[in-house]
């Protein structure tokens, strides 16, 4: 593919506000990671409860386990789009090679699609969920793509 060079040039200013963009979360994600561990080690601690307690303590714990793996995959792709900037290819769509604009970038820095391919994409996963339904009653589970783009 070839690239628009001109299109597809940042500034520098544009580059260093997207950069800060994804050190603040960058830094917020692993402030949060912090927290969770002490929280983590802390509940140890802690005088065990009635029943009742023990299973409202699981259910937090199983929850933030959650969100902490979740954190995990966007600070891996923070780290990935640290390195599309770094190489000069942060706006540069994954699929097409086309521009994505840096007004969607500095709103979500770890997209690699343009907006035509993500839409493109939502669009085909929502026919193979709609396919792939569980019935009525069940909700599917939301894949994690959400966190790229």
């Amino acid at each position: 593919m070839q690239r628009k060079e001109s299109s597809m040039t940042l500034t520098k200013k544009q580059a260093e506000q997207i950069r800060q963009v994804l050190l603040e979360t960058q830094s917020r994600i692993l402030s949060n990671a912090e927290d969770g561990l002490n929280l983590s080690m802390n509940r140890d601690l802690e005088t065990p409860g009635d029943s009742i307690d023990e299973t409202s303590d699981e259910e937090l714990l199983s929850t933030e386990l959650r969100l902490r793996d979740r954190e995990k995959k966007l600070l891996g792709k923070v780290r990935y789009a640290l390195e599309r900037l770094d190489e000069g290819i942060i706006n540069e769509c994954e699929d097409c090679g086309e521009p994505i604009g840096f007004n969607r970038l500095l709103v979500r820095p770890v997209t690699t699609l343009c907006v035509r391919c993500k839409e493109e994409r939502e669009a085909r996963e929502r026919v193979m969920a709609t396919s792939a339904s569980p019935g009525p009653g069940v909700t599917a589970v939301q894949d994690d793509d959400s966190l790229d783009s």
